[in-house]
């Protein structure tokens, strides 16, 4: 028998409880790892959707690849821009919405801390093996699209 109490009994509650928590344990160890690099997570996590994106995406598509607020992500690249690590490029698609790029700087920051998080994905393989991994990754994937389906039909 569990020691869980409602809500939290619900398995639907207690993984999006151990979801939070793991977002939260993954900001603080993403902090201390890519503090001696002048990131945050934040910082790190908007880096690697620009990377993601290759440049092709405005901070409009980088919030949405995130599943943040355009607003939040604004800061954040227009922090980014002042520490020299983005810039801007006209967008064929849009007047106004800039497409965001690393600078030289910001690859070199951004590949700088890939190597620095690399022995730790390794280690995650120790705990759970690929399969089990990649089948949580799906899980999880698969519960964000509904729940965004969800909210889109609303």
């Amino acid at each position: 028998m569990s020691d869980a109490t409602p809500p939290f009994d619900h398995p639907a509650n207690a993984l999006t409880l151990e979801i939070f928590r793991l977002n939260g344990a993954l900001i603080k160890f993403g902090d201390a790892l890519v503090k001696e690099l002048g990131l945050t997570s934040a910082r790190w996590q908007v880096l690697g959707s620009i990377a993601h994106g290759g440049g092709t995406f405005s901070v409009a598509r980088l919030a949405d690849n995130m599943g943040l607020a355009r607003q939040s992500v604004q800061r954040i690249v227009d922090e980014l821009a002042q520490a020299g690590l983005v810039g801007f490029a006209q967008n064929p698609a849009h007047k106004r919405a800039k497409l965001v790029a690393m600078t030289p700087l910001g690859e070199d920051v951004f590949q700088q801390a890939s190597a620095l998080w690399l022995p730790v994905a390794d280690a995650m393989l120790t705990w759970l093996d690929a399969d089990r991994l990649e089948q949580t990754t799906q899980n999880l994937a698969a519960l964000r699209a509904r729940l965004d389906a969800q909210r889109s039909s609303e």
